[in-house]
C-alpha cells in the first residue's frame, strides 16, 4: 500500500474580507522530506500553516496530513504532527522543564525520559531548571521545538523558526533541523530567508501575495537562476532607465539603497554599459549585487512584474 503524503494541500483558498491571503495553492510533501515555504512577509505562508493546523478553515480546497482531513477526522488530523505557528509562548516564571511537563500533561502525558530526550535534542539539558524568563530568544525558539517533539511526531511544522535570531542562533537552529531530518523526521518550515531554505530544505514552494510562483527542488531552482544582478550608480538614473528599456532581455529594478539593479546575461550587461556611455550617462559605480539564486528570488518576489518559474 502506497504511503500517504505527509502534507497534501489541494487548491486551497482563504480570504479575509476582500483580501485573498491564499489563492488556489497546492503542494505535496513526501514523508522524510525537509520542505520549505518561502516568500516575503505577506506572502500567505502563515495563513497556509494555520489551515494545516486547523486553526482556520479554508474557503475552498482541502488540506490532508497523512491522509487525514479536519472535515473527516477532526482533531485526529493532527495525530503525529507537532510544531508551532509564529513564536512559541511559555510561562516565563516557570523553568523550561516545568513548561514542558505542563504541556505534556495537556497532551495526554509523557514520561520523564521523553522530556530528558527532547531537552538533549535541542541542547537545553543544562538550562532546563532555569526560568524561561531568563532564556534568550534563540533558547525559547529551541524550547518550542522541544515542546513540538514531546509527542514524537512524524511531521514537524515550523513557522519562521529562525526569525529574530542572531547569527549564532540561526546556526544552531539550522543544525537542529538538520539533525532532526537526519533522524527521518519530515519537516515543513516557512521562511522569508532564502539562505535558510537553501541550507536546510530539499524542496521549496515560493509564494508571493498568496499565490505560488515555484514548486520544486533547490537544485532545479539553481538551474533556473539567471546570471547575477549588477548594481549601477549613474549620474542620471532616469536616463539610465530609458536606455535600459531599449535593450531586450535586460531588466532594471531599484535596490533598497536607491541604486539601480540590472539583471541579464553578461553580454547584455556589457551592451548596457556601452549604451550608457553612448548616451552620455556617467557610470560612477558598477559591481555584482547578488548570487544567481538570490537574483531569481528577488525577481520572483519583489520585481515589478514577477514572472512565474515553471516547475
Amino acid at each position: 500500500m502506497e504511503q500517504a503524503l505527509a502534507v497534501d494541500v489541494q487548491h486551497v483558498v482563504k480570504q479575509f474580507g476582500e483580501v485573498t491571503a491564499v489563492a488556489d495553492v497546492s503542494l505535496q510533501v513526501a514523508p522524510g522530506t525537509v520542505y520549505g515555504v518561502l516568500g516575503p512577509n505577506g506572502a500567505g505562508k502563515t495563513t497556509l500553516l494555520r489551515m494545516m493546523f486547523g486553526l482556520i478553515r479554508p474557503d475552498a480546497g482541502t488540506v490532508r496530513l497523512f491522509g487525514r482531513s479536519w472535515a473527516d477526522d477532526g482533531p485526529r488530523m493532527l495525530d503525529g504532527v507537532g510544531g508551532f505557528i509564529e513564536s512559541p509562548r511559555f510561562y516565563p516564571y516557570l523553568s523550561g522543564r516545568k513548561n514542558l511537563e505542563g504541556l505534556a500533561r495537556l497532551d495526554g502525558g509523557v514520561d520523564g525520559d521523553r522530556i530528558d530526550d527532547v531537552l538533549r535534542t535541542v541542547d537545553l539539558a543544562d538550562r532546563q531548571r532555569d526560568k524561561v524568563g531568563g532564556y534568550s530568544f534563540g533558547m525559547r525558539q529551541r524550547l518550542g521545538v522541544a515542546a513540538s517533539l514531546l509527542r514524537a511526531p512524524e511531521l514537524l511544522v515550523l513557522d519562521e523558526p529562525s526569525n529574530g535570531l542572531d547569527p549564532a542562533g540561526i546556526r544552531d537552529m539550522r543544525a537542529l533541523i538538520g539533525r532532526l531530518a537526519g533522524e527521518g523526521l519530515t519537516v515543513l518550515l516557512s521562511s522569508h530567508d532564502l539562505h535558510e531554505v537553501e541550507e536546510t530544505c530539499d524542496k521549496v514552494t515560493i509564494m508571493r501575495t498568496g499565490s505560488v510562483l515555484y514548486h520544486g527542488s533547490i537544485a532545479e531552482l539553481r538551474e533556473r537562476a539567471p546570471s547575477s544582478g549588477h548594481r549601477f550608480v549613474t549620474s542620471d538614473d532616469d536616463r539610465a532607465r530609458e536606455v535600459a528599456a531599449t535593450l531586450p532581455g535586460l531588466r532594471i529594478a531599484r535596490s533598497e539603497e536607491g541604486d539601480l539593479l540590472a539583471y541579464g546575461r553578461q553580454d547584455e550587461i556589457d551592451a548596457y554599459v556601452a549604451a550608457l556611455v553612448a548616451a552620455g550617462v556617467h557610470l560612477r559605480s558598477l559591481e555584482p549585487d547578488r548570487a544567481p539564486l538570490e537574483t531569481l528570488f528577488f525577481l520572483l518576489t519583489e520585481g515589478d512584474a514577477a514572472p512565474e518559474v515553471p516547475a
